[in-house]
């Protein structure tokens, strides 16, 4: 039996205020199981804070933490959000990062937990992922930083991970790789987790079950319209890029119950909405971002959609 598996491994976990309960669990509790499966103390937690105290969770349930002063010795760090990057107490955790990322073996994030990593300076020319709803707040804020969409990525001794149940998978890797995949296969059948997600597997559905279409050309339309929001493409553009006509094009597009105007329409408002609650950019910024020249014409597209500006939107008002 190799050292490793006789040992002790200490994980820490760098709780944020509305860290995501889903995400804690599902990357302490196969820690936990290991323990119980092996009859020995493989895996030790550690629960940090930026200020040391206890911390809420997305769900109301709190974690008592401790700060980290050096005195234990880690081998795994993770940074644990979730939220409004603009609620999480940056300047006091960004240090501690550092501090953390000098003295462990590996350090990651899970969920919004990559954002820190990336304000820290610990992504650049990293391979690296993040929970999508965060994304698109990561690439306003870093826009050399290119997150990948998949459940998580293991890059060297930075590990991340995209949060809610992808935890399970991202920790059958890690205790697959220090104890065998037949143990760890125990571990993931104690949570009745009977398939096991690749690293590089899509963190939401595809394109074809979000909208419920098949066609062939419909769906590389759709695939292009989500990835050019800050500049969207004319109808011809589409249409030339999938090898249809513009009329056909129409026509493709009444199988999603809405217009092909309509439908960009909607994807750009929708990734608005994220920015305005999830990034710090102003309402001009994130008209630029979502392909809109000025913030009045924004905000009034924006309201008649939503029925609230951007602005009550991001400020919680609802007038």
């Amino acid at each position: 039996m190799p050292e490793s598996a006789t040992s002790t491994e200490t994980y820490g976990f760098i709780l944020i205020p509305g860290f995501s309960l889903m995400s804690f669990a599902s990357a302490t509790e196969p820690l936990r199981a290991a323990n119980l499966i092996a009859g020995r103390e493989l895996y030790r937690t550690v629960f940090l804070s930026p200020d040391g105290g206890r911390v809420l969770s997305s769900g109301g349930l709190s974690v008592e933490c401790s700060r980290y002063d050096g005195g234990t010795s880690l081998d795994t760090v993770f940074v644990c959000a979730g939220g409004k990057p603009s609620d999480w107490p940056i300047a006091e955790t960004t240090p501690l990062l550092r501090r953390c990322a000098r003295l462990a073996a590996k350090v990651g994030g899970i969920s919004g937990g990559p954002y820190l990593l990336a304000v820290a300076g610990l992504l650049d020319d990293r391979d690296f992922t993040i929970h999508w709803e965060h994304a698109p707040a990561l690439m306003e804020a870093f826009p050399q930083l290119k997150p990948r969409q998949t459940r998580f990525v293991i890059d060297g001794n930075h590990i991340t991970c995209g949060g809610g149940i992808a935890p399970l998978d991202m920790m059958h890797a890690l205790i697959a790789s220090r104890m065998g995949p037949g143990f760890a296969r125990r571990v993931s059948d104690w949570y009745l987790h009977r398939e096991i997600g690749a690293p590089a597997d899509p963190q939401t559905a595809s394109v074809r079950d979000r909208y419920g279409v098949t066609h062939p050309a419909l769906l590389r339309s759709l695939a292009r319209m989500e990835t050019t929001i800050e500049r969207p493409l004319s109808r011809s553009a589409i249409a030339r890029h999938v090898g249809v006509s513009p009329r056909h094009l129409d026509r493709l597009f009444q199988q999603t119950g809405t217009s092909f105007v309509e439908t960009y329409h909607q994807l750009r408002l929708a990734r608005a909405r994220v920015l305005l609650q999830q990034s710090s950019l102003s309402i001009f910024e994130v008209a630029l971002a979502v392909g809109f020249s000025s913030a009045g014409h924004f905000s009034r597209t924006f309201k008649r959609h939503f029925g609230r500006s951007p602005g009550n939107l991001r400020s919680g008002t609802c007038s």
